[in-house]
């Protein structure tokens, strides 16, 4: 009886990444179109993230930034890729303490648009090169999206201004 309360769930797989992320291609500004929130992003607009290849190579260095409550505000990050995963997972830590998962899921040819998520499918990014992509390519990037089993309602639009 107490074995199952006591036994973990079974973990479900984590969505297919893309076979190959080119890092000095996706280097550069990317702006979040949509996401799933999480709540320090709570009232962010104007949101992009900005990677840069430490010199080197090696790591990605990582600027976030926002609008909140009339101010920009941002937090540095280092991006570590996954070794076998072709780059297209990678280690974020921000602070040098805390850690997470980037897994880019969708990835266009020309890297104008970009979707991330994490193992689990709790957080997810839509990234373009511009704030607003058009909306054929936006819902092409959302079916993608529900192919790779994300929850697009959970999904809210960014605003630029």
């Amino acid at each position: 009886m107490f074995t199952n309360i006591f036994r973990r769930k079974p973990e479900l797989p984590g969505p297919e990444t893309v076979p190959h992320v080119d890092v000095q291609k996706y280097c550069g500004t990317w702006y979040e179109v949509a996401a799933i929130p999480v709540k320090r992003q709570m009232g962010c607009t104007n949101t992009k993230a900005e990677y840069t290849l430490e010199p080197g190579g090696g790591r990605v260095l990582v600027r976030n930034s926002c609008r909140k409550n009339g101010r920009s505000v941002s937090v540095k990050a280092t991006a570590v890729p996954v070794e076998g995963s072709g780059n297209a997972r990678l280690v974020v830590t921000f602070f040098r303490l805390f850690k997470g998962d980037y897994w880019v899921i969708g990835l266009a040819d020309d890297y104008s648009w970009a979707l991330v998520t994490n193992p689990s499918r709790t957080r997810c990014w839509v990234l373009s090169r511009t704030p607003y992509p058009d909306d054929e390519i936006y819902m092409r990037m959302l079916e993608v999206l529900r192919q790779k089993g994300i929850d697009v309602s959970l999904l809210v639009r960014t605003i630029h201004d």
